[in-house]
């Protein structure tokens, strides 16, 4: 049987007996309509695609042809005590003679009172005694006899007894008093009931059993001496009559909302808690508690805050949120040049300002300024960097210069061998195109069996004095422009299954070398440049070598910021100790914060005094304030804090007080600017002191979407790709990431959206799903997947919600198929929303899956996670998942949308013998009762056939 494609309105599921259909959406109500070819004694009902001929009570046939059914034809007489009438479609029950149906319609009465006749028996009684004389001694009716004497006669039902006065009841009088049957006995008449029915305590009446018509009760019927008992089940109560039972709305307001957390749904006989969205029902299926979304994996790409019902994702600094739980490279660069002076080089999680030749970056790091070739006096030198960082107990430093200072030679580097020569000088400043390229070198040594960590160096050790020995990196003729030192330990396992794992350490060294001006002014006249150059080279390789030598007797050590650290190896045992610029707090150590520094003397985190700053963790100075106009405050976080910039819309030659307003023309969104930026196009501010470009007087106001083109002063649609979400800008800001828009003009990051299909495609467990998901897919995407499972074992699939938009008249479907080829058997195909789950196994053992969207509405579109199974399950496999029961609860429902508790279906649903192991405590915690209830009788029968 082969499956339609494309105009489904429903999904489909389909299997190798079955393939649901549901065709048109439009239904047609025959019965209505007259279209119908029921019969006359049937009913017709209308169903979602046809319709059901049912014949009425009291017939019997397919409803198309309807017959009339005898009731009395049946051994109990249609229920009737004595005499069954049947007429067409039902029936009627009439009485003997002396009796008068019953409010029941089924039982009989007697009327004593209304019986006039007399019996006809006369019997002689006793000679010479008349029926005056009171000792005549009958019963009933006293005659005299020809011959003088008496004799006694009965009424009609009855019989003279023995002695001829008493009269005896017989069955002709009123059925002896008997309601159902009755036999003359000598003792009189005796009272017997029909099958099914049993005698009362007075030995006349006949009451019901439940054997009849389950005694008239509703539900459950129980019989007594007095006849029988109705009573209801838990959920239920007994109505007046004593026999129906009515349903108890357990979540009315006097029930206490069925004591539910949030939702009381009322079902036949019971009740059902629900929650909100963003909780879960617990086991006691009376309490919700929040989900904590963050405790999934890939729930968010950087970091996940959790709260009552949902969750939040945040960036990190320098990223932007996209597809509502996924972070994005932010391009400052797009979004005004990055307020960089000339130009700007986006990087991941940041930017870079750079200067032409002859100019360096200022303070702010956004304005040029003129390089100069000395240090102004009263300004402290640039001070290296300190980067440490312990992952996973492995630790790794990092020693670097600041952007725009050099390292000054024989102050960063010294060997601790005796009679070390160190050589100090000022390093100047020269413009790149006067100078040859630099001399770049790099090595890496390794120290075996050890970590290596920087630690503050004893001084007592190195206090030895002697001649000068061994090169230096640098002497006249060259300098240091840029160093980074980097020492990692990590643990490498050596060759062979059990051999144990080693320490590794290595210290690696970048050198960057560059000639001085003077020198390169000098060789003109003494020696060429290649000549210097080739004794750089020299001088370089003879340092690393000296450098290779001090590590290997672990006498290297680093000077900075007044303080000497050396590298060397860990102790043998075991004490906890932090990377340098953190301090032990609680057994972790922890980086002394933003607006602090670490003191090696005191050994703990120290705030910045006020005329410094911070900006950087787990350092060990704080940087000079700019400005020596006002000193800030105390802990300064960053420079805006030292006091004395110049405010937004103002600037200065170095950003600090006294300032100027900026121009009619111009204008500065940024505090402590040097520079003002212009309009373009000839264009004016209302104002001196402008802030933003919305204060340049524009000929036309640009709405969200667009750019103003100063060139021809007109609006600009954002090209795809970019978007703007503010009204009068004259930029647009490129979406973050490796994302894009559908169009052209959008409004807001929202529009940015990732291209790639997604998913993770594994043996046994994996998923799929859409483009940017959970955010809304992009249009005109074509995804394809494949899942091959290895021999011998078959793919469940787990769809727990979908969202495509039907507006689209499906142009947006997901199907599942054995192959590419339409022809090829199909297991599932969707084009609109669901978020009522489904589970099935593929009905082919591998599938090809494809998700086509056009270029029309779009929507949260899917995840989609399976499971690989052997194939020897298949049976109990397709009995869970064709069982209704999996998805009429809501709280069934939940479990296969909870991606924690899937995990644990999954492992049952692929390996059905580990359901006994969740069936312990903890498993009992995870699943409501229903649910293990529901596989329990599968699963053992699967495994235990014969018990």
């Amino acid at each position: 049987m082969v499956c339609s494609t494309r105009s489904m309105a429903v999904p489909r599921l389909c299997n190798i007996v079955a393939c649901c259909w549901t065709g048109s959406s439009i239904d047609a109500d025959e019965c209505s309509e007259g279209t119908d070819d029921c019969h006359i004694d049937a009913l017709c009902q209308n169903t979602p695609k046809s319709f059901n001929c049912i014949c009425k009570p009291g017939y019997k046939g397919d409803g198309k042809q309807c017959e009339d059914m005898d009731e009395c034809e049946n051994e109990y007489n249609g229920g009737c005590v004595h005499e069954c009438i049947n007429i067409p479609g039902n029936y009627r029950c009439t009485c003997y003679d002396g009796f008068m149906l019953a409010h029941d319609g089924h039982n009989c009465l007697g009327d004593y009172l209304h019986m006039g006749f007399y019996s006809l028996a006369v019997k002689p009684y006793e000679d010479g005694m008349n029926c005056m004389n009171k000792d005549h001694g009958c019963a009933h009716i006293c005659r005299e006899t020809p011959k003088g004497g008496v004799a006694c006669e009965c009424r009609p039902g009855f019989e003279l007894a023995k002695n001829q006065r008493d009269c005896t009841l017989t069955c002709n009088y009123g059925n002896g008093g008997c309601q159902h049957m009755c036999d003359d006995t000598d003792v009189g008449p005796v009272c017997g009931c029909h099958q099914k029915y049993a005698l009362h305590s007075d030995s006349k009446t006949c009451i019901e059993t439940c054997a009849v018509n389950n005694g008239g009760c509703d539900r459950t019927c129980k019989d007594t001496a007095t006849g029988v008992r109705c009573s209801c089940p838990v959920g239920f109560t007994l109505q007046p009559d004593g026999k129906t039972c009515k349903d108890i709305d357990e979540c009315q307001e006097v029930f206490n909302n069925g004591g539910c957390d949030h939702f009381c749904k009322n079902t036949v006989g019971s009740f059902e808690c629900s929650c909100q969205k963003g909780h879960k029902l617990l086991t006691d299926e009376r309490t919700c508690q929040d989900i904590d979304e963050c405790s999934f994996e890939r729930t968010c790409d950087h970091t996940c805050i959790n709260y009552p019902g949902s969750f939040d994702c945040v960036c990190q600094e320098g990223y932007t949120l996209y597809g509502l739980t996924h972070c994005g490279d932010i391009d400052e660069c797009s979004i005004n040049n990055g307020s960089c002076e000339h130009s700007c080089v986006n990087t991941q999680g940041g930017y870079e300002c750079l200067c032409p030749p002859g100019q360096k970056l200022h303070w702010n790091k956004k304005d040029c300024t003129k390089a100069v070739k000395c240090l102004p006096d009263g300004k402290p030198a640039p001070r290296a960097q300190l980067s440490c960082d312990k992952r996973g107990g492995v630790e790794v430093c990092s020693l670097s210069c600041p952007s725009n200072a050099l390292f000054l030679a024989g102050t960063w580097l010294s060997p601790t061998h005796p009679n070390t020569h160190t050589h100090t000088h000022t390093h100047t400043h020269t413009p790149y195109n006067t100078l040859p390229p630099p001399i770049k070198q790099k090595a890496r040594f390794k120290v075996k069996d050890a970590k290596c960590h920087l630690r503050p160096r004893n001084k007592e050790k190195h206090r030895e004095t002697s001649k000068p020995r061994g090169p230096l990196p640098c002497t006249d003729d060259c300098q240091v422009t840029f160093v980074n030192l980097k020492c990692d330990s990590s643990k490498k396992r050596r060759r062979g299954r059990k051999s144990p794992s080693k320490e590794v350490s290595h210290i690696t060294a970048e050198f960057e070398m560059e000639m001085k001006e003077t020198c390169v002014t000098w060789t003109l006249y003494s020696c060429n440049v290649e000549c210097v150059r080739e004794r750089m080279k020299q001088r370089l390789q003879s340092a690393m070598r000296t450098l290779r030598k001090s590590i290997n007797k672990q006498q290297f050590y680093i000077q900075f910021s007044g303080t000497e650290y050396e590298v060397a190896q860990k102790p043998a045992l075991h004490v906890e100790q932090c990377s340098t610029g953190q301090v032990l707090r609680d057994g972790k150590c922890v980086s002394c914060g933003v607006g602090t520094y670490y003191s090696g003397d005191h050994d703990q985190c120290v705030v910045c005094p006020p005329g410094t700053y911070q900006d950087t963790v787990g350092q060990l100075s704080c940087e000079p304030c700019p400005s020596t106009e006002g000193q800030g405050i105390a802990g300064a976080k960053n420079v805006s804090q030292c006091g004395g910039q110049c405010p937004a819309g103002q600037y200065s030659s170095d950003g600090f007080r006294p300032c100027n307003p900026c121009p009619l023309g111009s204008f500065q969104p940024e505090p402590g600017r040097v520079l003002c930026f212009s309009c373009g196009g000839g264009l004016m501010t209302k104002y001196e002191g402008s802030v933003a470009f919305r204060d340049c007087e524009a000929k036309v106001h640009c709405a969200p979407g667009h750019h103003y083109n100063s060139s021809n002063h007109r609006c600009i649609r954002c090209p795809a790709g970019t978007y703007q979400s503010e009204f009068g800008q004259n930029y647009c800001i490129t979406c973050p990431g490796n994302t894009t828009t559908d169009f052209d003009g959008a409004t807001n990051v929202s529009h940015c959206k990732n291209q790639v299909c997604g998913g993770e495609l594994g043996d046994f467990t994996g998923f799929i799903e859409s483009p940017n998901y959970p955010g809304d897919y992009p249009s005109n995407v074509d995804c394809i997947w494949t899942i091959n499972p290895p021999h011998k074992r078959r793919i469940l699939i787990v769809v727990p919600e979908i969202f495509l938009p039907i507006e689209d008249e499906c142009g947006d479907v997901l199907v599942m198929r054995k192959s590419a080829l339409p022809t090829s058997i199909t297991t599932y195909e969707t084009c609109q929303t669901y978020e009522r789950p489904i589970a099935f196994t593929s009905r082919s053992r591998k599938l090809w899956i494809q998700f086509k969207s056009n270029e029309g509405n779009s929507g949260k579109g899917f995840q989609v996670p399976y499971v690989t199974y052997d194939e020897d399950y298949q049976q109990l496999i397709e009995d869970i998942v064709r069982d209704g029961r999996l998805y009429a609860s809501e709280n069934h429902q939940e479990i296969l949308k909870d991606k924690k508790l899937i995990k644990a279906l999954f492992d049952v649903l692929a390996h059905p013998q580990n359901y006994f192991r969740y069936t312990a405590q903890e498993s009992k915690d995870m699943f409501p009762r229903s649910f293990i209830k529901l596989l329990r009788s599968k699963v053992t029968r699967f495994l235990r056939p014969y018990k």
